[in-house]
């Protein structure tokens, strides 16, 4: 097997990667039979690479024409999606049959396309169909990787998440992005309950809570706790409706308000951070997490639930897919769990744990104590 020696020294290293970029090398690999496995294996996973776009794309057209949904119901042909759909069967028959490839959907020996496990699973994940939807905008900004490197003045993204540059944002707005945000908070909240444990918890704020999706997962596990929500004046007034729904009127406490501007509420015991931080540029980081440490009383614990970068062993949910995600917006990044506990360290936080995540690619968890 080659292995991967790009972290050696030139003179070490430098001549098995020249060897191996040379296209008479790779010819002569992919038949030799000693290290011609590999040579497959790295071509096959090169070419998934360079496909991913249309994959995506692939999975776009699904989830547009609803085809998880009315397969859901049984086995259809790609004539009769079609005739449904005003596509011709040719071209429905091309979708159905790259969903099939994909592993979304299976062909049977009729002819008829179903549910696949993993397009079943597609359906079970709340919020995922609205954020594949979404990422019109993001593909738009994708379009020149090369310009969104240097810098453009707007993006799609920027315009769509106006909140994180701190300014005011129209109530219809707010209602998008944030209903977008409260569909995907589900599975965040599931895997931060199952790392973090409210037992011993008074009172929890939630700043940038959004309507209140995580603090509703947190008032079922944790029946007795009390819980403040702090975001922006239109984000937070569809919560009263969230928690009216599920009886929790009389133990939340909803404050509107910008952490970059105003107090936080008074008396918590935790703070949550929940995909706070990689919105944010690191100054807004650093100001946000020393006003989180003077907020919180001694043995009191702050809660940061994101997804992360893997710093010097580098992943792909963190580094590629979140990392431009926030490039796109424009102002914030994603970190590692090295990173974003030196930040916390910077603030005076001194009692720092990395929880092992099942879900990194959903997020991962850092609890820090305010130990004087």
């Amino acid at each position: 097997m080659i292995s991967d020696d790009n972290d050696l020294p030139f003179w070490r290293g430098g001549w098995l990667n020249r060897l191996v970029a040379r296209p008479d090398f790779q010819s002569w690999a992919s038949w030799f039979p000693i290290i011609r496995r590999q040579a497959r294996s790295d071509g096959a996973a090169l070419f998934d690479i360079v496909q991913g776009f249309v994959q995506s794309q692939v999975l776009m057209a699904l989830v547009e024409l609803k085809v998880f949904q009315r397969l859901k119901a049984g086995p259809l042909s790609a004539k009769d999606l079609g005739h449904t759909l005003d596509i011709s069967t040719d071209r429905m028959h091309v979708i159905l049959q790259a969903g099939a490839a994909l592993g979304l959907l299976k062909r049977k020996k009729n002819n008829r396309f179903v549910l696949a496990r993993k397009g079943a699973a597609l359906m079970g994940v709340p919020g995922l169909e609205a954020m594949i939807r979404h990422h019109r905008a993001f593909y738009d900004d994708l379009r020149d990787p090369v310009n969104l490197l240097r810098g453009p003045t707007e993006t799609e993204l920027s315009k769509f998440w106006p909140y994180v540059f701190g300014s005011d944002v129209p109530a219809p707005e707010a209602l998008i992005y944030s209903d977008l945000m409260a569909q995907s908070q589900r599975l965040v909240a599931e895997d931060t309950l199952r790392a973090v444990s409210f037992k011993d918890a008074f009172h929890i704020l939630d700043v940038g809570g959004g309507t209140g999706a995580f603090l509703e997962a947190v008032g079922v596990a944790a029946p007795k706790i009390h819980m403040t929500l702090f975001d922006l004046p239109p984000v937070v007034s569809d919560a009263e409706d969230r928690f009216a729904r599920v009886g929790m009127t009389n133990r939340v406490n909803i404050v509107p308000g910008s952490f970059f501007n105003d107090a936080f509420p008074e008396g918590p015991d935790t703070i949550s951070l929940v995909r706070v931080l990689y919105d944010h540029a690191d100054d807004t980081v650093n100001a946000l997490l020393a006003k989180v440490y003077a907020a919180l009383p001694v043995g009191g614990r702050l809660i940061i639930s994101e997804p992360m970068g893997g710093g010097t062993r580098p992943e792909r949910a963190g580094d590629v897919y979140f990392a431009l995600y926030t490039m796109a917006m424009q102002t914030g990044r994603t970190r590692s769990s090295e990173e974003i506990s030196n930040f916390l360290s910077d603030a005076g936080f001194e009692e720092i744990a990395v929880v092992k995540s099942a879900r990194p690619y959903i997020t991962q968890v850092i609890i820090a104590t305010r130990t004087n």
